[in-house]
């Protein structure tokens, strides 16, 4: 759990019909997405493929754009290849209830998508997407996640997030898992070094590097690993002091984490790459001041400090100036505020308090500053937002133990994302698909 350093160191779906009079979405001035109600999901049939390989690739594609929670999955059953045929049958779909239909094709270097709009009657997005040679690898398994979040964009206006991992912790070590819970790996740490305790792993923007906290019995060190060749570099490795919770600008630039003694600690911020001074932002006179996250223009960094006798968020200016807190607790309540994370689209900072006795999920608008409760079942706590700001990784133990859940805000899905118990402190990485076509 990110908490204050005192106990950090101790499918049956609606299917609603496509409508022509409400949504646009658009980039560039150029039209994206179909038209639909807004607040309705279009149903989405992704049609059988039935080559070498094919039906791998659809179930992959139909799982992320189910789980993107913005389309309804229309279960295709075509033994005879009714569907399938040409010309396509939109009359049918209609009936159906698919609003768009998602046709996969062979190609000599990967796959053929072709997206239809059945409303009218016409195709509207194709591509095709190379893929590695050997299937089913982890890298062959990216790249049709990166052509479902396109699929995603064609239909919805917005991107998917299924070519995206989670770093997290468990059994000491930091791991690496795809958005879906396939390919689960260790990135350091382990019971080979039962000294050490990995914690609090962090993405930089470019995707290839993972800050995280390294506990020994001699102080506390940040490390940032580049997970491609496996080189660390030590942010912070001064003997018997504490350096925790580290977090990235969104333009990689900068790192900030908490550094101090067990005296207090505060919120200092360093060139993330090294070659330059660490700065002092916050001066919390033996206070503890911890889990920064920075803003996404960079402005601004939301941090955890006990200097009211109990945790709770502030903000603040990137270089210390005008901190305001931002959570505040009702009388009788108890008084425990932490790990905040800002979203992507700067509107929202989740974090977890104390209900109860156990720990929930909430969020905050930065405009009407209203807490809002997203969970309630079991314990909750340490939320991260994915790059698209509508869902988040969390730790719960609605099962029995602790587990990695991913909730959907807008609706309040919730799927599990790892079985192992002790899995927590999920961190989702930005994109790491290749960039779609501007238009």
């Amino acid at each position: 759990m990110r908490r204050p350093l005192m106990l950090l160191l101790g499918a049956a779906c609606t299917v609603f019909t496509l409508r022509a009079d409400a949504q646009d979405t658009t980039t560039r001035g150029v039209r994206i997405g179909l038209t639909y109600q807004p607040g309705v999901k279009p149903g989405v049939m992704v049609l059988p493929a039935t080559w070498l390989n094919g039906d791998s690739i659809r179930a992959i594609v139909e799982r992320d754009l189910d789980f993107s929670d913005r389309v309804t999955i229309i279960p295709s059953v075509d033994s005879a290849g009714t569907l399938s045929r040409t010309p396509m049958n939109y009359a049918l779909f209609a009936r159906l209830g698919a609003a768009a239909i998602v046709q996969l094709a062979p190609t000599a270097s990967g796959v053929r998508v072709i997206v239809h709009d059945v409303a009218k009657s016409r195709v509207l997005e194709q591509s095709d997407f190379a893929l590695p040679l050997s299937p089913a690898t982890p890298e062959w398994r990216m790249a049709v996640h990166g052509a479902a979040d396109e699929v995603e964009r064609w239909i919805t206006g917005a991107r998917g997030i299924a070519a995206t991992r989670i770093v997290y912790v468990r059994d000491k070590q930091v791991r690496i898992v795809d958005s879906d819970g396939a390919n689960d790996r260790v990135l350091a740490g382990g019971a080979a070094a039962c000294h050490v305790t990995c914690t609090s792993p962090a993405w930089h923007p470019n995707g290839r590097l993972v800050a995280y906290a390294v506990m020994t019995e001699t102080g506390t060190r940040l490390a940032v690993r580049d997970i491609t060749t496996s080189a660390v570099r030590w942010a912070s490795a001064t003997p018997y002091s504490i350096a925790i919770t580290p977090a990235f600008s969104r333009d990689g630039a900068l790192l900030a984490y908490a550094y101090g003694t067990e005296n207090g600690t505060d919120i200092h911020v360093a060139p993330a790459m090294g070659g330059g001074q660490a700065r002092r932002v916050t001066i919390g006179r033996g206070s503890e001041n911890i889990n920064p996250t920075f803003s996404p223009d960079g402005r601004k960094i939301s941090f955890v400090s006990g200097r009211l006798g109990h945790p709770e968020v502030y903000i603040t200016d990137a270089d210390g100036t005008n901190v305001e807190l931002l959570t505040q607790a009702n009388v009788g309540e108890q008084n425990h505020r932490t790990s905040p994370d800002w979203s992507p689209d700067g509107r929202t900072i989740a974090y977890h308090a104390q209900i109860g006795g156990v720990f929930q999920i909430f969020t905050i608008g930065l405009r009407e500053r209203v807490p809002r409760q997203l969970t309630s079942d079991a314990s909750n706590e340490d939320p991260w937002w994915a790059p698209d700001s509508r869902h988040i990784i969390f730790t719960s133990t609605r099962s029995g133990v602790q587990q990695l859940f991913v909730m959907d805000v807008e609706s309040g899905r919730v799927r599990q994302l790892m079985r192992g118990g002790g899995s927590r402190l999920g961190s989702w990485s930005p994109h790491l698909g290749a960039s779609p076509p501007t238009e």
